[in-house]
């Protein structure tokens, strides 16, 4: 029997396949269920074709033929941190004290980070079983119901119903990829305007070009960048914590302590909008949008399976390392920037949308440390840049699976030789000219348009991640499947994976709240708050109607023969040189 034809009698496909790892030398044969025929079994009349058939482990061969395998362990886990620590850390901190206090901000905080927490380990245990390209949106189509791919996804009415899920989903992460970049590359024209008045539009072509650049780049090339990009921030970061507790300790001459004199006056929480309890409540309330943006960029870690080592292994270690190290970077930061700044400080209300309104600038220069806002400045560009070059690796290897699934052009599935979907990185250099807005509206401004318009989508991501992986428990209950057999599991997730969907469905319900309150309706503010809503419902009802799409069955999901592959498929971890096991905590 030829590669990739079905045997009749057999539900199990016989594959034979070459996958090509980053250095080309290695070739295996590997026995699969090819995710056409799983859909198929869902859809009778979905056709199948070798090029549907041929997939290896829920990954399609023009994926294995075409992308190559070259993030490592400490590629994956960096690539996380880079995304998830920009401008929110450097820059935002200060308007969540301005918000709802030291305290309030600190819980607020903190409550996003357990939110994060159960969205990681849920992403570890579904992407040990499901290692693609896509991640979570992937799994979606296996997991959940055919029509919510659609009401994300780029509709295609000549699609079978079973394979619309992914497409619902993967819609949005383009759609908000599209928007994080220039984002990013606008934050960078503010924060240039601290040094110059050079006129912006110089540094928005810089920067798109090189944006573009490394994301034509080899994806080893690409993960090396972001390391050490990574590397650099954790050691700033640390570098800024550290220097917050020495002033706020009395170590710089001539500075006095403050402590913990913030929290008594003006006191740990902000009444925000109403008064007493209630305000205070809502300050911490009104926190947690800032965190979620704050915290956005986590789950990506999983969206270059197919071009990641081992990643069965790689992908889950990473979910629960990364977690831990940004969890505890921004818990710290929030802690150190409460008590150095009071929030009716009003620097933390500057408009320039420089490093002045960093809480750690203003700390800094009250202590008489000149150069420290020029460095402040220069490290978050660098993170504006870097979180930039993040959101194009999530949005190219998602338009790129959306291509591979018919469900975009074939165009995008055109790769260089060394494995780089070329035409997808071109597609959202097109949309980086966004940036350019802000020479007619004010480059601050259209930062702020664009953070409002991605936020959204964000808490979208969430819940979709914990609702795949509420759907694996419950598939694998109905089928009378333990948990344990999961490639990698934690016993939080029974019990953290509900807690955190219901959180992110109700901030992200009350995301716009004060646009609500008396005096304060906005809707610029409201609509930027809510689009993604109820572009959403409509599009996954919409289909529901034309197509008549029904939830998959829990009993339907593939799960022995996702197992049953797992089993095989676990790769030794290579051992590791002396030097790096030592440094390796930074990482591993």
């Amino acid at each position: 029997m030829a590669a990739g034809e079905p045997d009749e009698a057999s539900p199990l496909l016989d594959v034979e396949q070459s996958s090509n790892m980053s250095d080309g030398a290695e070739s295996v044969n590997k026995q699969v269920r090819s995710l056409a025929e799983l859909e198929a079994d869902w859809d009778p009349d979905t056709p199948q074709s070798p090029s549907q058939l041929d997939e290896s482990d829920f990954v399609t061969t023009t994926e294995d033929r075409n992308l190559k395998r070259g993030l490592h362990q400490r590629h994956v886990s960096l690539i996380a941190i880079a995304g998830a620590i920009g401008t929110g850390l450097f820059l935002g901190l200060g308007g969540s004290i301005q918000t709802g206090g030291p305290l309030g901000a600190l819980l607020g905080y903190a409550t996003v980070g357990l939110i994060v927490c159960a969205v990681q380990f849920a992403l570890g245990e579904v992407t040990a079983l499901f290692p693609v390209t896509g991640s979570f949106v992937r799994h979606a189509e296996v997991l959940v119901d055919p029509a919510l791919g659609f009401a994300i996804g780029f509709v295609d009415a000549t699609r079978p119903p079973s394979q619309v899920l992914i497409h619902v989903y993967r819609y949005n992460l383009v759609y908000g990829n599209c928007l994080s970049i220039p984002t990013e590359i606008t934050a960078i024209c503010v924060l240039f305007q601290y040094w110059t008045d050079i006129n912006p539009a110089l540094w928005i072509v810089i920067f798109i070009a090189l944006t573009v650049a490394v994301g034509l780049c080899f994806i080893g090339i690409y993960g090396e960048i972001e390391f050490w990009f990574a590397l650099l921030k954790i050691v700033f970061i640390i570098f800024l914590i550290l220097l917050g507790l020495v002033i706020d300790l009395g170590g710089v001459s001539g500075t006095p302590r403050i402590g913990f004199r913030y929290w008594k006056h003006p006191g740990p929480f902000v009444e925000f909008i109403g008064t007493g309890s209630w305000g205070r409540f809502l300050g911490y309330w009104a926190v947690m949008s800032n965190a979620v943006f704050s915290f956005a960029g986590t789950e990506s870690l999983a969206m270059a399976a197919a071009e990641t080592r081992n990643p069965r292994v790689t992908i889950p270690k990473a979910c629960k390392r990364v977690f831990i190290r940004v969890a505890t970077f921004y818990i710290l930061a929030v802690l150190v920037v409460g008590m150095l700044v009071p929030s009716d400080d009003p620097r933390l209300d500057d408009q320039s949308g420089t490093a002045a309104q960093s809480p750690f600038v203003i700390a800094a220069s009250a202590a008489g440390l000149s150069g420290v806002p020029s460095l402040v400045n220069a490290i978050v560009i660098t993170s504006a840049w870097s979180s930039s070059n993040q959101a194009l690796l999530s949005g190219t290897r998602v338009l790129y699976g959306l291509a591979v699934k018919k469900q975009a052009p074939s165009l995008f599935l055109r790769t260089t030789p060394w494995g780089t979907p070329y035409l997808c990185t071109l597609f959202f250099g097109a949309f980086m000219f966004l940036a350019f807005m802000s020479l007619s509206e004010g480059a601050l401004t259209v930062f702020w348009w664009l953070v409002d318009l991605t936020a959204c989508g964000v808490l979208i991501s969430w819940i979709t991640v914990l609702s795949n992986h509420l759907r694996l428990m419950r598939a694998m209950k109905a089928q009378g499947i333990e948990l344990r057999r999961l490639p990698w599991h934690s016993k939080l997730t029974e019990y953290s994976t509900p807690t955190a969907l219901i959180l992110c469905v109700t901030v992200l319900l009350t995301a716009g709240f004060p646009f609500f309150t008396k005096g304060n309706w906005s809707t610029t503010g409201f609509v930027s708050s809510y689009l993604d809503i109820p572009l959403v419902i409509t599009a996954y009802v919409a289909w529901k109607i034309h197509k008549g799409t029904k939830i998959v069955k829990l009993t339907d999901i593939p799960l022995e023969e996702a197992l049953a592959r797992a089993d095989q498929d676990i790769e030794p971890e290579a051992e590791q040189p002396g030097w790096r096991r030592v440094v390796g905590f930074l990482w591993d």
